[in-house]
């Protein structure tokens, strides 16, 4: 790809010659703070009981490498299809993926040991937590590290079959519960009820930022549901998970699942609805869709940290 294709802020070699900055923005570092609130709010879920610091700074690294890892492997599946490559109306740094094997930054090779690496830590690191927590802590973590390998890789590819939201909404409701079981030790249907708007929010992150990626997406024949309907009747999607995002959040109050604090956590809604109303009125141009994107990306931290606070102000002392 020549430098005129490149837009002023993607990674380019001469950026990267130290290996620990190369293999480090390798993982897309400013997005990973999206799982890292998602343990945020699993711990909170939890912090009715005996709490261990440790093991919450533990879970605190962990979830975060292991969204690391799946970006990472995410680029290298992305450019086996081609996608990627292919991709010409990103809208970076947000879609397109890191660019790092397209720019010569790294190579395919490289990038696939990198997250194989990744994944290697966290199963040792989880291991290690599974001897404090208990055996139920295997099977949320092999699920969510299977979900982000099958995300893209083939021959599961489930996003590229209209699986996609599902994955996301499963994967990262999965960090709730995982933050809440290693300082249980124990099942809870907490964190399943109280994960699920943050799940819905991340997962209209991924969904907006389909659409710069349409046209390459539908090229690799990667067919998720923004390639498979027209952009038009693809921004009902987004609404449709938002307002699942809303409707569970009320309903968990309403019900006594949460309690009345909780619903400070919907001052996310106007930063969302920006967001929609953005992607709707720039669904056709996509070159636009930046300021929606970060509204969208800036709703999903927000529900998971107020609704976080709210539960540990809500407990007495």
């Amino acid at each position: 790809m020549s430098r005129a294709a490149l837009t002023p802020a993607e990674p380019v070699p001469s950026a990267f010659s130290s290996p620990v900055r190369r293999y480090l923005f390798a993982t897309r570092p400013a997005f990973l703070s999206i799982a890292l609130v998602g343990c945020v709010l699993g711990l909170a879920t939890a912090a009715d009981g005996a709490f261990s610091w440790p093991l919450a700074c533990a879970t605190l690294a962990l979830g975060p490498m292991a969204q690391a890892g799946v970006n990472v492997l995410n680029d290298y599946y992305d450019h086996l299809n081609g996608s990627d490559e292919a991709n010409l109306g990103r809208v970076f740094p947000f879609t397109g993926g890191s660019r790092f094997i397209q720019n010569g930054v790294m190579s395919p090779h490289q990038t696939l040991v990198f997250g194989l690496l990744l994944f290697a830590v966290v199963m040792v690191a989880g291991l290690w937590l599974v001897s404090l927590s208990g055996s139920g802590l295997i099977w949320i973590g092999l699920s969510g590290l299977f979900i982000g390998w099958a995300y893209s890789a083939p021959p599961l590819q489930l996003n590229s079959r209209g699986l996609g939201e599902i994955c996301v909404v499963a994967g990262f409701l999965l960090i709730v519960v995982g933050a809440d079981f290693v300082q249980r030790g124990a099942w809870s249907h907490a964190p399943w009820l109280v994960g699920l708007p943050y799940a819905l929010l991340v997962t209209n992150v991924l969904y907006i930022n389909q659409f710069p990626d349409r046209e390459a997406d539908i090229q690799a024949g990667k067919l998720h549901w923004v390639a498979r309907l027209d952009p038009a009747t693809a921004v009902y999607g987004y609404w449709l998970m938002l307002f699942l995002a809303i409707a569970a959040s009320l309903a968990l109050v309403v019900s006594g699942q949460l309690p009345a604090e909780a619903l400070v956590s919907l001052a996310f809604v106007p930063a969302a609805f920006k967001g929609g109303l953005g992607l709707a009125h720039d669904a056709a141009t996509p070159a636009r869709l930046g300021p929606a994107i970060r509204m969208t990306i800036l709703a999903a931290h927000m529900q998971p940290l107020l609704l976080a606070l709210a539960l540990i102000g809500s407990r007495p002392g």
